[in-house]
């Protein structure tokens, strides 16, 4: 059995696995509405990711939870993969404590409807295609809906090959965020974010995620590349983890993308949940502050 073969099957708290029933619409309006309020406010939107089931499921709940009250906008629940290329170590780690913990697709689903239920905030899904694609878009999609989901970002999806998932995304009112990056040609940009929806999730720089000492200038040119091309937001990820870095992201994009930081606290705190949940509430709060631009 392979890491997604493992994934696909039910919630491990022993509930039944879920069936695919009419949903009731996911939060995209929810998130449209978000980034247009903060942009009304003359600030950057936080968005903050965690991955499900790190340290366990309930953990990885109560974190998430403590990020929004903490000031987060917007929150992304990562679906943990056994091979995540695109992700740096302090992630992979994270993926593979909840993946040995035995987390399941309907774990990460599960989250992302507690978490909305919990906080009110749009929450998205932030997954690689292959487990979406094994699970049944159709039904991943439906599901994530009847959660609460507001969409999915599917950072390793060609907009080429998204046709099945933007048809299940438009059914469903669930967000379709595709990813650019500064490699990504003018011409390019444009055809990625005209199939898009909700926002654009502009990586800072070529590379893995984790944390760095700059975030560097190649994001603020390719935010305005993009904005060239695109009405919709555009929010900066791939190297954010400090106040100063949210403040200097926030000067020019929609929105500050931090994932990499947040797990790192958690890794900080092992084995203390009530402590990593004060330690990812702070640093929330700290990076919430610095996105306001007024100062």
């Amino acid at each position: 059995m392979t890491a997604t073969d493992h994934l696909a099957g039910g919630a491990t708290d022993g509930t039944a696995e879920r069936t695919t029933a009419p949903a009731p619409g996911g939060r995209l309006a929810l998130l449209e509405s978000v980034l247009a309020d903060t942009r009304a406010q003359g600030r950057a939107a936080l968005i903050g990711y965690f991955p499900a089931g790190f340290p366990t499921t309930r953990e990885g709940i109560d974190c998430a939870v403590a990020m929004a009250e903490g000031g987060c906008d917007v929150i992304e629940i990562g679906l943990p993969h056994s091979d995540p290329v695109l992700d740096g170590p302090v992630i992979q780690t994270a993926d593979d404590i909840a993946l040995r913990g035995g987390v399941r697709i309907a774990d990460v689903i599960a989250t992302v409807g507690e978490v909305h239920a919990a906080t009110g905030v749009p929450v998205l899904c932030m997954t690689y295609w292959n487990p979406v694609d094994r699970y049944g878009v159709a039904r991943f999609a439906a599901e994530l809906a009847a959660a609460g989901g507001a969409g999915c970002i599917l950072p390793d999806l060609p907009v080429e090959e998204a046709g099945a998932w933007r048809e299940a995304a438009a059914e469903h009112g669930l967000a379709t965020v595709f990813v650019v990056a500064p490699s990504s040609r003018d011409k390019r940009l444009a055809e990625i974010t005209a199939a898009g929806s909700g926002f654009v999730y502009a990586a800072s720089l070529m590379g893995v995620t984790g944390t760095r000492e700059s975030v560097g200038q190649q994001a603020g040119e390719l935010v305005g590349r993009t904005r060239a091309v695109s009405d919709l937001p555009v929010c900066v990820g791939l190297g954010v983890s400090t106040g100063a870095q949210a403040a200097e992201v926030a000067a020019f994009a929609d929105g500050v993308i931090v994932g990499s930081a947040f797990v790192q606290r958690v890794l900080d705190h092992a084995g203390d949940g009530p402590a990593a949940v004060a330690a990812v509430r702070a640093l929330a709060t700290e990076l919430a502050a610095a996105t306001r631009r007024e100062g």
